[in-house]
């Protein structure tokens, strides 16, 4: 039987929402990427060109910084992970996390909130961020107002 995690950004506690309702209906622990200096409502203004997530956005190489870099995922085969879409990408925090952590062999199975957007170039992104047999996957978005029974049919699907 394989071991499965659910990994997630979430910088308004939207897609944390999704994550536990994936965790939970696929019974797996739940970690959540957890930046070292907290996101404000200005920092995620995405009007405003010198917001942090702008700036982080802009500069594809920017990894800011987390609380939780090394996770032990030794015996996971699939690891759900979530975020919210930004610019048509997930941020730049969840390369941080990737990148810090060996997720060589295993699956990643994407899912995402977004207001508007669809995963875009988010695959071919966080590819540079992870081990060559490393397979990620779309899964789906959502949108920020989801409803719960829309999240948990899709983690059934792997079940």
């Amino acid at each position: 039987m394989s071991k499965n995690i659910t990994v997630c950004f979430s910088a308004s506690g939207v897609t944390k929402r999704a994550a536990q309702l994936i965790a939970d209906t696929l019974n797996t622990e739940l970690i959540e990427i957890t930046p070292k200096t907290a996101y404000t409502k200005e920092d995620l203004n995405w009007r405003d060109k010198n917001s942090r997530s702008t700036l982080e956005m802009s500069d594809k190489s920017s990894r800011p910084e987390i609380t939780n870099e090394k996770v032990d995922l030794s015996g996971v085969d699939t690891v759900f992970l979530g975020f919210p879409v930004w610019w048509y990408i997930a941020p730049t925090i969840v390369n941080t996390f990737l990148e810090a952590n060996d997720l060589s062999g295993k699956r990643i199975v994407l899912f995402a909130t977004s207001g508007g957007s669809d995963f875009g170039k988010t695959v071919q992104f966080l590819k540079n961020s992870v081990a060559s047999d490393t397979v990620i996957s779309e899964g789906r978005v959502f949108s920020g107002r989801f409803e719960d029974n829309d999240v948990v049919e899709f983690a059934r699907q792997y079940i």
